[in-house]
């Protein structure tokens, strides 16, 4: 149902672009639209890892500089069936991780150091999980698609302030239409990105959930990066709100309400399906929480040092 929902939604943004340039220059207009959104899709499609990775200044890991959280990721990469995405680690404190790629031969993940310091090992497993099921639903093309087109169709409102009002340039409505395609096509742009977003997080909650193979490490985490991202500042995604849809918590301060302008569903309304999953699958308790290092699951997810030094060993509950 989820899938239906962003097929249509994504039709919707792309009939909306070209209905954008068919304001602003007729048929001619919508050509130039669609031939402008296809170009930039190109170019998004092959570089919008390399420019989301590069604005957080995202460093490679591999199992040299980040032993265990790389082991890591190769376990729960084969708990999906996906190959092994290339591993980032980028130094911020608001713990957060994000997911970037075409698809899952070509995808990249990153964490924050923020997130490898705060979290235990179970709960960075619950969060890498998470964006592997992002990879895995093809996520990650999606929200890139989406957040092009509604660039576009916000910059093809701008034209229309300049040149939707000459009769020269076939604009069927006149001024109504110049209004339209500044004030309502962008906003509506934006309600359907954000749309999106939320549809896609709780699929990948739930598909993160299964390769872990504990709801509660997932739920744990949220709970706990959702209160430090209202508390730690994050200069870098206040500098790029347009990826903040990228992030498993939404990285924006002030931004708390499951409504139309949130990029993320409500945290606690996360937790709670979380908690519900858990229970029916007999995994609901904190004490189980604990104690999963005695189960399969657990021990094919070992313990992180993030890339410490043999000075400064990372103990955690799987030591």
């Amino acid at each position: 149902m989820n899938s239906v929902r962003t097929a249509m939604l994504l039709a919707f943004m792309t009939a909306l672009f070209m209905g954008v340039g068919f304001l602003i220059g007729g048929r001619a207009g919508m050509m130039i639209a669609l031939v402008f959104a296809a170009g930039m899709n190109l170019f998004s499609y092959w570089n919008s890892d390399k420019m989301v990775l590069s604005a957080y200044r995202a460093q490679p890991v591999d199992e040299t500089n980040a032993p265990e959280l790389h082991q890591m990721m190769r376990r729960l990469s084969a708990n999906a069936g996906l190959p092994m995405p290339k591993v980032y680690v980028y130094d911020n404190p608001q713990p957060n991780a994000f997911a970037t790629g075409r698809n899952p031969e070509n995808a990249a993940v990153a964490a924050s150091t923020g997130l490898l310091q705060r979290l235990t090992p179970e709960e960075v497993a619950g969060v890498m999980a998470h964006e592997l099921a992002h990879i895995q639903n093809r996520d990650t093309l999606t929200m890139t698609i989406t957040a092009t087109l509604a660039g576009a169709i916000s910059m093809l409102g701008n034209f229309a302030f300049f040149f939707g009002g000459n009769r020269d340039n076939n604009n069927p409505l006149g001024f109504v239409g110049v209004l339209v395609a500044m004030i309502v096509a962008p906003l509506a742009a934006m309600l359907v990105q954000m749309a999106i977003s939320r549809t896609r997080e709780y699929s990948a909650d739930r598909r993160g959930a299964e390769i872990c193979g504990n709801p509660m490490w997932l739920a744990s985490a949220l709970g706990k990066i959702a209160g430090a991202a209202q508390v730690i500042h994050n200069d870098d995604a206040e500098r790029n709100p347009a990826t903040a849809h990228m992030f498993i918590i939404n990285p924006l301060s002030g931004e708390r309400m499951d409504n139309l302008f949130s990029t993320h569903p409500n945290t606690e309304n996360r937790i709670a399906a979380l908690q519900q999953m858990s229970g029916e699958i007999g995994g609901g308790s904190t004490q189980g929480f604990r104690a999963a290092k005695s189960t399969r699951t657990a021990r094919s997810v070992p313990n992180t040092g993030w890339g410490r030094g043999p000075s400064e060993p990372r103990k955690g509950p799987w030591s």
